[in-house]
């Protein structure tokens, strides 16, 4: 399916071309283009939108069968096209995308394209209705060009499964070092580097489309925003609506953009949130958008001058073992903390002060039921019923949850009724390739009893909300009176992910790819991406962006993938 709406579009494509052609005044290039610059273009008549999605979707056709990115091209993209164009030309723009392609991780409703979640189950599934953010982003006047790869259901089917896996399409490859994993144990078709997970960078990364939208329950903006060297948005849970949203928990989930600048990226946020609170999703009521929903007015180059970044040190920086354990947790390798000690010099040259450390108090906390680091999310056969007394219980019980009102919301289009029928179905169709990884997230889902769990579901909330929010970021923040906390990577992903807290990410180097096992001797493994994340609390977003942009212009360390010119 995925293939045959790629060779309509292009055909579609090469058909138009046989019409008398409108030639650019100047060859554009939408490689490494940003926002700004396709709109200038689009101002100046040196390019239309036709031409735009003409351009990605020659390098889709180009590059895709080396990265396996996209799960579907949108059929009518260029009769979309063609709209915004005639708009354009009537003086009717719609918004701050109008004409500018974009495509949605294949989790987020479409009425265009089948939305399937990456799983076998749901192939064909067209939804009968948008998401909100979907015609949030069309009143911008956005196309949306394609549905990303993901990791199957959000990564959330089975433990051990690989970023950026699903039974539809298989695996995606890291722009970085577009291999498979040659290691014995691991053999199976995987990426060599990481792509990260659920959502997928890799198209943003080699320009297949100028942005894209992931959703992130732990990480799944960040981690694949990290991996692709781009900007990645987490926003607090309720400032996009996940209404039309293939859901794991609603406690956590949320849509967040992911383009190659901060300036992009703080134009996706604006088009994405909503102007007023989404009536199908209370969330959305949490934070106010800023006047016109417009995150650019934050761009600051200077914003980092006399602003408190904390470090927090234990845990996230370096190791520790927490209360009743035998081995150190967690910390960074030496590459990692090599790179991040630049990061912080540069931050001291743009004028910030760096409160080190600035501890997160649950992480140090010495009553192990006070200890953030051993309350970690209850997932896999090792966290059924009965051998999950600590964790968090949430992840599973939200799923069973949400998951089955969101395929009653399908109504007569579910290919599936309830989360029990997913799991039968899958077992019917494992010699298709349902299942590779098996579904043990699902099963320990589906054993919860929503209405004799409840209570411990409640009481497991609250633990979350305690040790990551108010005994954690909330507390380290205040204590200290910080604009953000720094983290490597996707590293403050979890514990900001708990409380629903924003996180911004900003490209910044490079680092050795060493898994463990190691490499066979003689392979060269290129290295990997490592970005700077920016966190704070509930709804500080401006404040986020202004300094990620500031960190970006004095840094500028974003270098496309040299493989996908």
């Amino acid at each position: 399916m995925r293939k045959y709406l790629l060779l309509l579009a292009l055909s579609s494509s090469l058909a138009a071309q046989k019409k008398p052609p409108v030639t650019p005044a100047k060859p554009f290039s939408v490689v490494e283009a940003s926002i700004a610059d396709l709109r200038t273009a689009l101002e100046q008549g040196r390019v239309t939108s036709r031409q735009l999605v003409e351009l990605y979707l020659q390098r889709i056709a180009l590059y895709e069968d080396k990265l396996n990115a996209v799960i579907t091209v949108n059929p009518h993209a260029l009769e979309l096209a063609d709209e915004r164009d005639r708009e354009r030309k009537e003086h009717k723009l719609r918004g701050p995308l109008h004409g500018i392609p974009v495509a949605l991780k294949d989790n987020i409703h479409t009425t265009e394209m089948p939305t399937t979640g990456g799983a076998l189950a749901f192939d064909g599934l067209v939804p009968p209705y948008e998401a909100t953010l979907t015609r949030n982003l069309e009143d911008a006047g956005a196309i949306i060009l394609a549905k990303t790869s993901l990791t199957e259901l959000a990564n959330w089917v089975a433990t051990g499964m690989p970023g950026n896996y699903n039974g539809l399409v298989g695996y995606s490859m890291n722009p970085y070092d577009p291999r498979r994993d040659p290691r014995d144990n691991v053999f199976d078709g995987r990426p060599v580097m990481g792509t990260g997970g659920s959502s997928s960078g890799v198209g943003t990364a080699v320009s297949f489309w100028a942005a894209n939208v992931g959703t992130e329950t732990s990480g799944s903006v960040l981690s694949p925003s990290n991996q692709n060297m781009l900007v990645g948005i987490k926003p607090t849970v309720g400032r996009i609506s996940r209404y039309g949203v293939i859901p794991i928990t609603a406690d956590q989930d949320t849509p967040g953009p992911m383009a190659r600048t901060v300036s992009d990226a703080a134009i996706m946020l604006g088009a994405l949130e909503g102007a007023q609170p989404d009536p199908h999703d209370s969330a959305t009521k949490r934070c106010t958008p800023p006047p016109g929903r417009d995150y650019t007015r934050f761009l600051d180059a200077n914003a980092l001058k006399g602003a408190r970044i904390g470090i927090p040190r234990v845990f996230y920086w370096d190791s520790i073992t927490p209360p009743g354990a035998r081995q150190p947790r967690r910390g960074l390798p030496d590459a990692q903390l090599k790179l991040m000690n630049e990061a912080l010099d540069v931050l001291r040259n743009a004028g910030a002060v760096i409160v080190d450390p600035a501890n997160i108090p649950s992480v140090l906390a010495k009553d192990p039921r006070d200890n953030l680091i051993l309350w970690g999310t209850c997932g896999g056969l090792d966290n059924a019923k009965g051998l999950d007394a600590d964790c968090s219980i949430d992840f599973k019980y939200g799923m069973k949850r949400d998951f089955n009102a969101w395929l009653t919301s399908l109504g007569a289009k579910a290919p599936v009724k309830t989360l029990t029928e997913l799991r039968q179905w899958n077992i019917a169709h494992q010699r298709a390739g349902a299942i590779k990884y098996g579904q043990a997230n699902l099963d320990v889902s589906d054993e919860m009893d929503l209405q004799a769990d409840r209570s411990r579901y409640q009481a497991d909330r609250a633990r979350d909300l305690r040790l990551a929010g108010i005994e954690g970021i909330d507390a380290a923040m205040k204590q200290n009176n910080l604009d953000a906390l720094l983290f490597a990577g996707a590293g403050g992903a979890s514990i900001s992910a708990r409380p629903g807290y924003p996180t911004v990410i900003v490209p910044f180097g490079m680092v050795p790819n060493a898994p463990n096992p190691p490499l066979p001797e003689g392979f060269d493994a290129k290295p990997q991406p490592l970005g700077v994340s920016f966190a704070g609390m509930a709804c500080s977003e401006p404040r986020l962006i202004a300094l990620a942009y500031a960190f970006e212009q004095a840094t500028r360390r974003r270098v496309a993938p040299p493989s996908f010119p």
